[in-house]
């Protein structure tokens, strides 16, 4: 029974712009997960995190995912760390099909603005920052996700068909 999409992966993997996409092309609801947590709470995400720490942010998000998961119908871009509670990966397989959008630290490093917004990049070498959260996230989006899709030499309208195909195919 396929009700939902959902999308894990590090952030930069293109969660949001081939969701986004994906939603569009099979007539589906865009979900963000992180625009939803915003929402609610009036405040982004890098003030939230230095506001109420990381913990409260994760207790955020996972009563966004399990929300998000009573629907139907949607395309749903997840935070890169959605996967550390076991309750938001049982929430995602229990409500659809899960795919990590799978990219190596140097295009993810290449994709994501220096901007401020992504506070676990707010370090000197962004790069090292993302192997290691990579290293640490890997075995747990392995375990999450049905399918992977490499998105290193893709454009987002390949990935976007690859997805497409892989909905209308489960």
């Amino acid at each position: 029974m396929r009700r939902n999409l959902w999308l894990v992966g590090m952030m930069g993997a293109g969660k949001s712009a081939v969701g986004n996409r994906v939603a569009k092309a099979l007539d589906l609801t865009f979900v963000d997960v992180d625009s939803e947590v915003a929402a609610r709470t009036g405040c982004s995400i890098a003030t939230l995190w230095g506001d109420v720490g990381e913990e409260a942010f994760r207790d955020m998000e996972a009563s966004a995912v399990s929300r998000i998961a009573t629907g139907d119908g949607q395309v749903v871009a997840t935070g890169g760390g959605v996967v550390l509670r076991d309750e938001n990966v049982a929430a995602m397989q229990g409500s659809g099909l899960t795919v990590w959008l799978r990219a190596d630290t140097k295009t993810l490093a290449r994709r994501i603005e220096p901007d401020g917004s992504r506070p676990l990049l707010s370090e000197a070498d962004p790069r090292a920052r993302l192997d290691e959260i990579l290293d640490e996230r890997r075995h747990r989006y392995t375990a999450a996700a049905s399918a992977v899709i490499d998105t290193d030499e893709l454009t987002v309208d390949e990935v976007a068909s690859k997805l497409e195909a892989m909905w209308n195919d489960s």
